[in-house]
């Protein structure tokens, strides 16, 4: 009965309460019995948990009333937003979860935007009303103020204890439209998801769009064209039951025994072999938008991290990566990831769950080079950027950022952003005190420590969204570092023109506390092209040559001296200076 159907997810900002919601849905449905009930339930991940944050989407079916409800369960960070665009797509409509105590923020922005975008009917819920200092009645005529809600929509709820949950699932019920596929058509199924599974293959999570799929059909792949058999259909309770078949407007899983995930991409349409339909609107292909190399600290790990990133690959479609070789530090591979957090989970679930002791690089963003010819090419690192003759311009990403903050806090935020080469853009009161400032800034002076010291300047209180707008050509300029007068290209860094000293006069400090003293005095410089800005020189370790001398001729003491003089001439020619490990991190790490 495909006009019983719903189909929805819960889109909010981090830590606004949508995994706790979910969990009341599944208690009061009787998805999930009493006792195999817990906290954060469909936060499968053993770091979700930990941090309490939702990092994968996660699809559950329950049944209500006579109604059969399809939950997406949905990350809130930015990192993340490519996971909340792939659930919207799935869906009909969406819970937007605002916190009574926090009200409004920089992500509730974000996916309302996407919900839009998507056509969804959106349900809105102010949450946590339970606490002794929530404000439903601010954040309600917040909310009616900034996305035009009535006041009659507005539901309130805590899905800590309960309270209102019942009303929400009535309003998703009456509000939120049945799906519109036609079930008498050929099968065309979106893949919004896949996970991998050592014994049966890709597990492809689809949302039948017209038609059914049953169990042993055989299915093809539209965008990759690669066949396969339906070993097993079902739906997620929220672990996968078997069922005979999967109708149009419903939410399910399809074994396929696949065993590469890129056959099953996210965003595909599943359709049954042979079979002419036209695809259905995918997703755009996700890119990365932050690069750092990954190492293993022994040397002999580097089969185990290969392995182990080809693994996680499989259940991370957003991960990129390729081999590289840094001769201080060996063999690892250079990664894309979409953020900061997403750098962070993907180090940690290495660590975690492969037992590998990595090193990670300092993050870095894509530079697109205009060449003489006008082609433009991609760089990832300082020792891809052809030689200044060969190129015209060279141009860096940037981003469009949204940072809503209490009123107190406008100057030192517009301060950091002018500091950080950002242009203000446009300011917005959504209440008395808190303003909504838009900027825009190039992504490589965000990903390093902008979200940290805006959270400093602000007492925790601004939260932060960007998304890449378009490469811009820049004054940017490759910094060599010369150490006793040899390049040295694992060192090079790409920075802005007016930065450049600054930049190698820490660069060269830094490398002087960490390089050993030598026999002979070592010059260390940073350069552009052929111009030193900056340099700090080692002083050589000055042994006592004279120490056995006594008496007699002072000629005597000269010689010796003189020896030494010469000696340490030569060295200094012909000497070769040891680059400690510590001292690549270092820099690479800033």
């Amino acid at each position: 009965m495909q006009e019983k159907i719903r189909n929805f997810c819960i889109i909010a900002h981090i830590d606004h309460g949508k995994s706790t919601l979910a969990d009341r849905f599944l208690e009061m449905t009787r998805t999930v019995e009493k006792r195999q009930m817990k906290e954060q339930l469909l936060d499968t991940m053993d770091l979700e948990r930990e941090r309490g944050i939702t990092i994968k989407l996660q699809p559950v079916r329950m049944e209500w009333n006579g109604y059969v409800l399809n939950l997406i369960d949905t990350p809130g960070h930015v990192d993340f937003t490519y996971e909340v665009s792939r659930s919207l797509a799935a869906c009909e409509g969406a819970i937007l979860v605002v916190d009574s105590t926090q009200g409004i923020e920089a992500q509730t922005l974000a996916n309302v935007h996407l919900a839009r975008q998507h056509n969804l009917k959106i349900v809105p819920v102010v949450n946590k009303i339970d606490l002794p200092n929530s404000d439903r009645e601010k954040t309600a005529s917040e909310m009616i103020k900034v996305f035009g809600f009535d006041k009659s929509e507005i539901l309130y709820a805590s899905g800590k204890t309960g309270e209102g949950v019942n009303k929400i699932l009535q309003a998703v019920a009456e509000k939120i439209p049945a799906p519109k596929g036609d079930p008498t058509k050929l099968l065309r199924a979106l893949i919004f998801d896949s996970t991998y599974d050592t014994h049966r293959g890709v597990v492809a999570f689809v949302r039948i769009v017209d038609g059914e799929i049953n169990k042993g059909d055989q299915i093809e792949m539209l965008g990759t064209q690669t066949m396969a058999d339906a070993l097993e259909v079902g739906y997620f309770r929220p672990k996968f039951l078997p069922s005979v078949k999967l109708f149009a407007g419903e939410v399910g899983y399809v074994v396929t025994g696949l065993r590469d995930v890129k056959n099953a991409r996210v965003g595909d349409t599943l359709i049954l072999r042979r079979n002419r339909v036209p695809a259905l609107p995918g997703y755009k292909q996700v890119k990365p938008m932050v690069f750092a190399s990954i190492f293993p600290v022994a040397g002999d790990d580097y089969p185990l991290l290969r392995d182990a990133i080809e693994k996680l690959k499989l259940n991370d479609a957003a991960l990129e990566f390729t081999p590289e070789n840094i001769p201080a530090l060996g063999f690892g591979f250079r990664t894309g990831f979409l953020g900061l957090l997403h750098m962070d989970i993907v180090q940690e679930r290495l660590s975690r769950e492969y037992g590998l002791s990595l090193v990670l690089t300092a993050p870095s963003v894509e530079y697109h080079v205009i060449l003489k010819n006008k082609e433009s090419k991609a760089i990832h690192t300082p020792s891809e950027l052809p030689d200044p003759s060969l190129f015209e311009s060279i141009e860096e990403p940037w981003v469009s950022v949204e940072i809503l903050a209490p009123q107190k806090y406008i100057g030192p935020i517009l301060e950091l952003i002018t500091g950080r080469r950002g242009m203000y853009k446009n300011m917005e009161y959504l209440s008395n005190d808190r303003v909504l400032i838009t900027a825009e800034l190039p992504l490589a002076n965000i990903i390093i420590d902008f979200y940290d010291k805006l959270k400093s300047v602000s007492s925790g209180y601004a939260s932060l969204n960007y998304e890449l707008l378009d490469f811009r050509s820049a004054d940017l300029v490759k910094l060599d570092i010369l150490v006793a007068g040899e390049k040295v290209d694992a060192l090079s860094i790409i920075v802005h023109k007016s930065v450049a000293e600054i930049e190698g006069r820490n660069l060269t400090l830094k490398l002087k506390e960490l390089i050993l003293r030598q026999q002979f005095e070592i010059a260390i410089q940073a350069a552009i092209g052929g111009k030193i800005v900056a340099r700090e020189t080692i002083p050589a370790m000055r042994k006592d040559v004279t120490k056995g001398l006594y008496g007699g001729d002072v000629t005597r003491k000269m010689k010796v001296l003189e020896k030494q003089k010469k000696g340490k001439k030569r060295l200094k020619r012909i000497g070769s200076v040891d680059i400690p490990q510590e001292a690549f991190l270092a820099i690479l790490k800033k």
